[in-house]
């Protein structure tokens, strides 16, 4: 009988275990002399977060070139969004190299690389008050809701959907008010106890992380109590930009246990839902923080956005998939990236993010091969990157159809037009052009769907 020996592992294929060690914050000048018991105390990373572009000089400044430090003065100048960085986030970031450092690419913005929005950007805000019945919930999906019960988060991402604040479910528009108060919770735990089909929220904001204990609980037990809620997420970028929380904030994490517990003995479902975007945002700290947490029976997965320059590349998703698994965080979705202002040299075209699937499947177990997402523009929910009923390729415009969420509706989404060949980024210019395009693909896009019924 044969015996066919694979050949001995190529070290390459085991990067993801090369989780960064050591007191590596120190390499950073205003952090040289901070001890790891400073380091890993959360309430140090809040004060200590970057907010100005003064505040950053005086962090990084000798440390890098004076001409990234005036693109990003400007860059902050020109921002939608307000600019908050952890100091674990600035130690993340290889300062010899700014200007390709995928952590300073979502967190603090650079004048020189801006690009213009895509003109049909105004179109596309993702609907979030048309599927609102009270304040802060967002009810889409039959048998899910979204509960925004804060605005404020750890960090502020450039790329975020709601230009205030961040949440990995990406289904909300600009500036929607949130429920702030407990009176205003309330109201929104009435109508989903009145709404016997739903089975399963999602907890976000802002950011969970930025819930006083008591809240969580609040919240949690509040949640609980109702029959038909079977499922509860509790959704945080905290993980990949402030892991040390989970280590040295135990009030709140023995909260998040506890409303775990109460629900694993109800027969519900509670988990924690995260955001990490880059295989360099995980660190010895961060496996830490996930161990504890895995210890305690708490299941956390991953929410990515597809981020051009990020993990837009074979390899780099692949090391980040495979170094989420390795740590026992679930990687869930990837998302192409919203259509939202100021952030058009973060996205990428449909496209790489078919590729990027292709390459990914088959790399390691399906149950930790995320989904390659379009959160369809306009409130079609989620959609399988492959799903769509027509795609222009030449053109940049995807068309999907979401029949179980908004029947017979087109939703589309626009590759930035920088990715484009010159004939069609000239195409773009024109306004009468920009309508024929729209039109013709939508109707292929119906003629598709039709033939389908």
């Amino acid at each position: 009988m044969m015996h066919h020996h694979k050949p001995p592992v190529d070290p390459a294929e085991l990067e993801h275990r090369n989780v960064r060690q050591g007191e590596f914050w120190r390499d950073v000048p205003a952090y040289e002399h901070v001890d790891e018991a400073t380091f890993l105390d959360h309430i140090w990373q809040g004060r200590n977060s970057v907010k100005t572009p003064e505040e950053l000089f005086e962090t990084i400044g000798t440390s890098v070139d004076p001409t990234f430090l005036e693109d990003a003065k400007e860059g902050f100048r020109r921002a939608p969004m307000a600019v908050r960085v952890s100091p674990y986030a600035i130690a993340s970031i290889d300062w010899t190299r700014p200007y390709e450092d995928p952590i300073r690419l979502q967190f603090i913005p650079v004048a020189s690389r801006l690009l213009p929005d895509h003109p049909r950007l105004t179109l596309d805000s993702l609907h979030e008050q048309d599927d609102s019945p009270v304040q802060g919930l967002t009810h889409r999906y039959v048998d899910k809701a979204l509960f925004l019960p804060l605005q404020t988060c750890p960090v502020y991402c450039r790329f975020c959907t709601r230009s205030y604040a961040i949440g990995p479910d990406t289904e909300n528009v600009d500036k929607a008010p949130l429920a702030k108060t407990t009176d205003l919770w309330k109201a929104a735990f009435d109508y989903i106890a009145s709404r016997p089909e739903i089975e399963d929220i999602v907890i976000s904001g802002g950011d969970t992380y930025q819930l006083a204990p008591k809240n969580i609980t609040l919240i949690g037990d509040a949640l609980l109590a109702i029959p038909h809620v079977r499922r509860m997420r509790f959704a945080t970028k905290g993980p990949a930009v402030m892991p040390m929380k989970i280590l040295t904030d135990t009030a709140w994490t023995d909260a998040l246990t506890g409303v775990v517990e109460r629900g694993r003995a109800l027969g519900k479902d509670v988990v924690l839902h995260t955001h990490f975007n880059s295989p360099n945002e995980i660190t010895w700290i961060t496996q830490r923080a996930m161990a504890l947490l895995f210890e305690r029976g708490i299941t956390v997965r991953n929410q990515s956005v597809l981020i051009r320059g990020v993990n837009d590349d074979a390899r780099t998703m692949t090391t980040l998939v495979k170094r989420l698994s390795w740590i026992n965080v679930h990687p869930y979705y990837v998302y192409m990236h919203d259509l939202v202002k100021g952030v058009e040299d973060m996205r990428t075209s449909v496209q790489t993010s078919i590729e990027l699937e292709k390459a990914v499947r088959g790399t390691t177990a399906g149950f930790n091969t995320p989904l390659f997402i379009c959160d369809a523009p306009g409130g079609g929910g989620k959609r399988d990157i492959h799903s769509f009923d027509y795609y222009d390729r030449e053109n940049g415009i995807a068309v999907y159809s979401a029949p179980s969420v908004k029947p017979g509706q087109s939703f589309l989404y626009f590759d930035p037009i920088d990715t484009l060949a010159p004939e069609a980024q000239a195409r773009w210019a024109v306004p009468e052009l920009q309508e024929r395009m729209i039109a013709e693909a939508v109707a292929r896009g119906g003629a598709k769907v039709a033939a389908l019924a």
